[in-house]
């Protein structure tokens, strides 16, 4: 996982992987390196130079055959100079950013991609927006705020905010549950803990996870 920071980076690890309330084993460090940042929050910094900046490789592990690997440099959100990069690692194939490879039979590996339909470009005229997302012929998601021109985040957001109206009017489940949210700002201490110290830090069952 090389894309966003902390408590973010450990819950899409937890997602992808369907991992628990479990014990993990977090290992990490940090390095430093020169790199230009050409962007910030604010926007453009117009400064080549090359200042100091630490990436931090950290390994997350349940112990039962799922784990994680932890990279992320510093303002990697906003710089564009460092690719987002995920990998999602099975025992019949994996995924890699909008490819996938898996076994679907006897001697027999396939390769397909995940495909964005994204209005507004070359000669669409029906307004930039995301439509859908396609997985070998078949569409795998929707985008609910159709014709708002909302960029990815801003969907992302929007998807929360509803699933969380629904859940307050008893109309569905909570959309991030308490519990999932302290276990994931667990590891995240977990992490913060293990690269500032040099040693393995080890977590356990908490009570949360009772629930």
């Amino acid at each position: 996982m090389s894309s966003t920071h902390g408590y973010h980076a450990v819950s899409l690890m937890r997602g992808f992987l369907g991992a628990g309330y479990g014990p993990v084993a977090v290992a990490g460090r940090t390095f430093t390196a020169p790199l230009v940042d050409p962007l910030h929050r604010d926007g453009w910094t117009l400064d080549d130079r090359e200042h100091p900046a630490a990436t931090t490789l950290a390994t997350l592990d349940w112990g039962d055959g799922r784990s994680g690997l932890y990279d992320f440099t510093d303002n990697q959100w906003h710089n564009q100079l460092r690719l987002r990069r995920i990998l999602v690692r099975g025992s019949r194939g994996e995924i890699q950013d909008d490819s996938v490879v898996r076994l679907t039979g006897p001697r027999t590996i396939v390769r397909s991609t995940l495909v964005r339909s994204q209005l507004g470009h070359d000669l669409n005229l029906d307004g930039h927006d995301t439509e859908h997302l396609s997985f070998d012929g078949e569409v795998v998601w929707r985008n609910p705020f159709l014709g708002l021109r909302l960029m990815d985040e801003e969907i992302a957001i929007a998807t929360l905010l509803r699933a969380a109206a629904r859940w307050a009017a008893g109309d569905g489940p909570p959309p991030y549950p308490l519990a999932q949210a302290c276990q994931d700002h667990l590891l995240s201490l977990a992490l913060d803990e293990a690269v500032r110290t040099g040693r393995p830090v080890r977590t356990e069952r908490q009570p949360w996870a009772a629930g």
